[in-house]
């Protein structure tokens, strides 16, 4: 018999402390003790806005992918996928007007010599409280390289700064080779790099990022139905995997707000314990980018209905993403704590579909005579989900370290399997177990999970 035998003991919720700081901390911290992200190059003293994820941050990371993947691309015949190169031509970003206009306000702090992006400070330096700081000047993102053995002009490429212009140049061929018609997307999720000036909150804001983007390519007078079609889709797809509805809003941008080529644009976002902040955002963004990359490149960027006999480059509506400040979201909102028996811990509870591992199987001892049953217990449910063995510590301290990793179900074999093939499954969130034959755990866990 394992600890919490029977029907579990009784959990009593326990909100995390009220001081939106704290709760930051202890997900840092839960993040790097539990091997979700480490701090890049740390035993060198890290890298600063640099972040390795760790066996289960990957796991993590990869299922937010996927999620979106699954719902934007697998299951639907409209949008198809793309992995577009990351070091790029410069002809690419004068087009899309990056090389101009991909810039943040940049100032001085004349004191201590820290620099700041202008818009996210007041009038003082954060650092030494100075007001004495230089007046605003145009920093540009984009991390400039050199492709070849000479550093010269002709071999300038740059690091992308976002997926997208992969998408657009790449337009003409995927509707060749797909004979898709409007209205049809191309998806891409991919590493992007900006040189952030201020850097922070974690891995909200990073120099290096995953994105998770696609751009649907409407006709002309079907743009304003397909952008509001998507703020709908998006919104709910971060409800659907758990995020609570009052800790997301979707915020229209002003006017003033707007880039130059968008008719409207909305923010997906998420009460960060810094306050509201931006996950992802849906534009409506024209025809500019495939005119402006036709009348760069010479090359036509358009569609012709021959249907109808017309002729006309369609309009992009973009759903972009963060996948890391994503993760970090879903994290945020799985954090609990309350008490099991009368003990405190804390609890991620995460969605089945997000979570980096789906099972756990615990043999109740590290002895011999358990051990070959477990492995056969593993061997079943490895091919149906992701998989933990862990024989370390007592059964007790076993269940609280996979509920705080966000593991939804313990497959325990004790003493008693050996006899009966049976083996007791236990729920993270209720904390019930039931006893399950062995030749029916395959089944129950896949009906658990949904699969």
């Amino acid at each position: 018999m394992t600890e919490e035998a029977g029907t579990g003991d009784q959990t009593t919720e326990a909100e995390p402390t009220g001081d939106p700081a704290d709760l930051m901390e202890r997900i840092v911290n839960l993040a790097k003790r539990r091997g979700f992200i480490f701090p890049s190059a740390d035993i060198y003293g890290g890298f600063r806005s640099t972040y390795d994820y760790g066996p289960l941050g990957v796991l993590l990371l990869r299922n937010v992918k996927d999620a979106w993947w699954r719902s934007m691309v697998q299951l639907r015949h409209d949008v198809l996928g793309l992995d577009a190169a990351i070091l790029s031509a410069p002809r690419i970003w004068e087009a899309s007007g990056h090389l101009a206009n991909f810039t943040d306000p940049l100032v001085d702090c004349r004191n201590c010599h820290e620099r700041w992006r202008a818009d996210k400070i007041g009038d003082s330096c954060p650092n030494c409280g100075s007001a004495d700081l230089t007046e605003p000047r145009a920093f540009n993102l984009m991390f400039k390289t050199f492709a070849g053995p000479v550093e010269e002009d002709a071999t300038v490429a740059y690091l992308r700064p976002e997926t997208a212009q992969g998408m657009f140049v790449n337009f003409a061929n995927v509707l060749q080779t797909s004979r898709k018609k409007p209205p049809f997307g191309i998806a891409q999720v991919g590493k992007s790099f900006r040189n952030e000036i201020t850097p922070q909150n974690f891995v909200f804001r990073t120099r290096e990022f995953e994105q998770m983007e696609m751009e649907y390519f409407v006709p002309p007078d079907e743009a304003d139905h397909w952008f509001r079609y998507w703020l709908t889709e998006r919104f709910n797809w971060y409800l659907d995997l758990g995020i609570p509805e009052e800790k997301l809003r979707l915020r229209h941008h002003a006017t003033d707000e707007l880039s130059h080529y968008s008719s409207g644009t909305a923010d997906v976002e998420f009460l960060f314990p810094w306050g509201w902040d931006e996950l992802e955002g849906i534009a409506n963004r024209g025809n500019f980018d495939l005119t402006a990359h036709a009348e760069a490149s010479g090359e036509k960027l358009e569609y012709f209905d021959q249907a109808t006999g017309e002729r006309y480059v369609p309009h992009v509506i973009e759903p972009a993403a963060g996948a890391t400040r994503t993760m970090m979201a879903f994290l945020l909102a799985a954090y609990h704590e309350d008490e099991v028996g009368g003990e405190a811990r804390s609890v991620l509870r995460l969605d089945p579909r997000l979570a980096p591992y789906q099972v756990a199987v615990l043999p109740l001892s590290k002895k011999d005579t358990l051990e070959p049953t477990a492995l056969e217990v593993l061997g079943l449910l490895q091919p149906v989900c992701m998989c933990d063995y862990d024989t370390t510590q007592s059964i007790g301290k076993r269940y609280r370290r996979q509920d705080e990793v966000g593991t939804p179900y313990c497959v325990t074999v004790d003493f008693d399997t050996l006899e009966d093939r049976a083996v007791t499954v236990r729920d993270r969130d209720t904390t019930e177990q039931v006893r399950v034959p062995i030749d029916s755990l395959v089944a129950e866990i896949r009906g658990r999970l949904g699969r």
